[in-house]
């Protein structure tokens, strides 16, 4: 055995049995579950010929409000380089998902916005999200995905306070 001091306290660690995955496995599962679900997902999309990133932007951008977005805020909100969503959005651009225009204050910058080709995508991502909920959470109660719904909202809040403590501490 070999001792590691800890904090003014020694802790002895055993040395000789190999380490086993914890029971409670909750961060592997959220994972899991949530790249499996995008995995989904995207084949359902592959007909529409949007890929997981674009439709990321146009998720995001249909969220945004009707005035558009400026394309180094977005980047910013959905933490990717200027650079990837730039491509992104020229990509959109060039199949009619998105627009550029001017923005009314600043004739330098431009806003990006949603078209109507656009819009009928996202309503598509919204059929083929409602049916794979439905098939995804099949015998699941009600009450069970309040639960977890209400469990997971928690978690996400304990994340994001602390995020930002870790980051006040930089």
């Amino acid at each position: 055995m070999t001792k590691q001091l800890v904090v003014d306290e020694e802790i002895e660690l055993d040395t000789t049995t190999k380490p086993t995955a914890q029971p409670f496995r909750f961060g592997f599962l959220v994972h899991d579950v949530s790249r499996m679900r995008r995995t989904l997902f995207d084949d359902q999309m592959k007909p529409l010929g949007v890929t997981r990133s674009q439709w990321s932007v146009l998720a995001y951008l249909s969220r945004e409000s009707n005035n558009g977005t400026m394309q180094v805020d977005l980047a910013r909100d959905m933490d990717v380089g200027k650079v990837t969503i730039g491509g992104l959005i020229d990509r959109l651009e060039s199949s009619g998902h998105v627009e550029r225009r001017l923005d009314a204050r600043d004739r330098r910058a431009r806003r990006i916005f949603i078209t109507e080709k656009g819009f009928e995508t996202i309503r598509r991502m919204q059929t083929v999200g409602a049916e794979l909920n439905d098939r995804v959470l099949e015998g699941i109660s009600e009450r069970d995905l309040k639960v977890t719904e209400k469990t997971l909202a928690r978690v996400k809040e304990n994340i994001r306070s602390l995020l930002h403590a870790s980051s006040a501490n930089v």
